[in-house]
């Protein structure tokens, strides 16, 4: 089961960037070397790209690229440990919109004045609400997800996982699991999202950075 891809024509579409200023960006390691993944097609040989981190790496280079150089950014983006030792406070969330008012009213601590939310916890926020955002689940089922999420957060700690949604007859579940992963469902499994700690650690990157 592979990663969910965007082409090259798409992602320059989508995005509204241009061909230049994403092979600059390459250049300047802005972008890794093997997110750009040469595929055969009908017409011949098309750049794809990890859709999810791609679209979160632009929206990060977009957002910065007026207060930073294209080398500071680089650097910047080379060191994740920043990223991973950041405590916020409920307000602090708030303020950097790191997710939804939905997301955060619903899962937030209860103790909001005191509770300082981790890495993990933010990330389980980011998953809610990126699925939510996207109307992929219902809130019971985001109940679930973040119910889950927190459940196997022991047994995930500093690994790297990837996040499956499907459905069968109607019905939603979720499974969680090391990355890279291969997983093959019956045919009545219709798989709705999959989302990979790199994608969440890339978006919450981005609105932290």
């Amino acid at each position: 089961m592979e990663e969910d891809l965007i082409s090259k024509k798409e992602l320059l579409d989508l995005t509204g960037i241009s061909y230049g200023q994403l092979y600059r960006w390459k250049r300047k390691q802005l972008i890794p070397e093997n997110w750009f993944i040469r595929k055969s097609t009908f017409t011949g040989q098309e750049t794809f790209f990890p859709k999810e981190r791609m679209l979160g790496r632009i929206q990060h280079i977009l957002s910065k690229k007026d207060d930073l150089s294209l080398d500071e950014l680089a650097g910047k983006l080379s060191d994740m440990t920043w990223v991973q030792k950041q405590l916020l406070t409920l307000e602090e969330v708030r303020e950097r919109n790191i997710v939804s008012s939905i997301t955060l009213e619903r899962y937030g601590q209860r103790d909001r004045n005191e509770h300082k939310y981790s890495f993990d916890q933010l990330l389980h926020l980011v998953a809610v609400d990126l699925l939510l955002g996207k109307g992929e689940l219902s809130l019971e089922e985001a109940d679930l997800l973040h119910h889950t999420l927190n459940v196997n957060r022991p047994q995930f700690q500093g690994k790297r996982w990837e996040l499956f949604f499907a459905r069968k007859m109607g019905v939603g579940f979720f499974l969680q699991a090391l990355a890279p992963s291969e997983l093959v469902f019956d045919e009545g499994v219709r798989l709705i999202s999959r989302i990979t700690l790199d994608d969440l650690t890339e978006q919450l990157q981005g609105k932290l950075g």
